[in-house]
């Protein structure tokens, strides 16, 4: 489903280059829950970002679902992201003026018309309650706890049913009760729902349930298939 062939990433400094991706190539399945791990500034969120379509490659191409993303155009890149992946960040990115409820429809209402618009909040409100907060639809941001955030944007993230879910340490936010709720939930969805999942994570028990892992030091991989 998803295939990153060499990708090397460099960030131009005053100082000196900074080469933080060192030719790194990956192959996920559909339906596989697959564990980045490594130390920080290893490298790891910079290569979500990558086949995730948030940034381009100095070098090296990413093929999603057959598709070329780095071929495309920006607003073709845009697309892809919006319609097949979600995204699930360490600090939840939500908007801080709208509700739960309204920060959950975001993506699909700005892919269609008004029409559907009642569908839409009614899919928001069902996967509230699938995240066990459909009680609080009506807060905004700052009248959740941290996990509830992190719900939300995790209903979010399934608002458009993406082929794969990246998570970028999305549970090193929160207290440990908190983050085994939301790992557990991620597992729920890839079990019972087949969608990929990608996390890029400092925990070691996420590396341990995960189907498979990869270990990422100074731009590279060490013992991929551990």
């Amino acid at each position: 489903m998803i295939e990153a062939n060499n990708i090397h990433k460099v960030y131009d400094q005053e100082a000196a280059s900074l080469h933080v991706l060192k030719g790194v190539s990956l192959k996920i399945s559909e339906g596989d829950f697959l564990a980045i791990v490594g130390p920080s500034g290893a490298g790891k969120s910079t290569l979500l970002h990558i086949i995730g379509g948030l940034d381009k490659p100095s070098r090296g191409n990413v093929i999603f679902d057959k598709q070329d993303l780095y071929q495309m155009t920006d607003r073709e890149c845009a697309g892809i992201r919006n319609q097949k992946i979600g995204f699930v960040f360490q600090f939840y990115h939500l908007l801080s003026e709208f509700t739960a409820l309204e920060n959950v429809v975001m993506p699909a209402l700005i892919k269609s018309d008004m029409a559907g618009k009642d569908m839409l909040f009614a899919r928001g409100l069902t996967l509230l309650e699938k995240v066990g907060l459909k009680a609080r639809s009506a807060h905004k941001p700052n009248q959740l706890s941290g996990g509830e955030q992190q719900r939300v944007a995790i209903a979010r993230a399934l608002i458009n049913d993406p082929k794969v879910i990246f998570c970028d340490e999305p549970t090193g936010n929160l207290d440990s009760k908190s983050g085994q709720g939301i790992i557990e939930l991620l597992v729920g969805l890839n079990k019972s729902n087949r969608q990929t999942l990608v996390i890029v994570t400092h925990d070691e028990h996420i590396a341990q349930i995960s189907h498979s892992v990869v270990h990422i030091a100074d731009g590279k991989f060490i013992n991929p298939f551990a």
